[in-house]
């Protein structure tokens, strides 16, 4: 069994994370002398939770993941799509502002069209797609 402490030190989380993620339901420590412990397998439980996160996964995403994990991660892909979608055009239209001949973007007739789309309501990445 292991400390909150020792936890955090196998892991490189810090306590107050720990006993977040504990509050939130994803790490569950019995209690021995007022104090929490935690079963080894625990530090595989938190490299879980760190894997999930980097793969943009919320806490109460990562809270339901089990034996519904192949819908929740395909609804988690459609919307990293719509993720990746968005940034792409970002960069596509600041890519274009650096290309632009003009001295200032803001007079780029492109820039002014988008400008125009936007408070009609459209999106950028609808109106400027990769």
């Amino acid at each position: 069994m292991l400390t909150i402490g020792e936890l955090a030190d196998a892991t490189g989380v810090a306590t107050s994370a720990l006993r977040y993620w504990e509050d939130q339901g994803l790490l569950a420590p019995t209690r021995a002398n007022g104090h929490r412990r935690y079963a080894d397998d625990a530090v595989t439980r938190v490299g879980q939770i760190l894997l999930l996160q980097d793969a943009g996964y919320t806490l109460r995403e990562i809270r339901s993941f089990g034996a519904g994990w192949r819908e929740l991660a395909a609804r988690k892909l459609a919307e990293l799509d719509g993720q990746i979608a968005k940034a792409q055009a970002a960069r596509s239209a600041v890519a274009h502002s650096l290309a632009c001949p003009h001295e200032d973007v803001r007079d780029c007739p492109k820039f002014v069209d988008l400008v125009t789309a936007r408070l009609a309501g459209e999106l950028l990445h609808v109106t400027h797609p990769k």
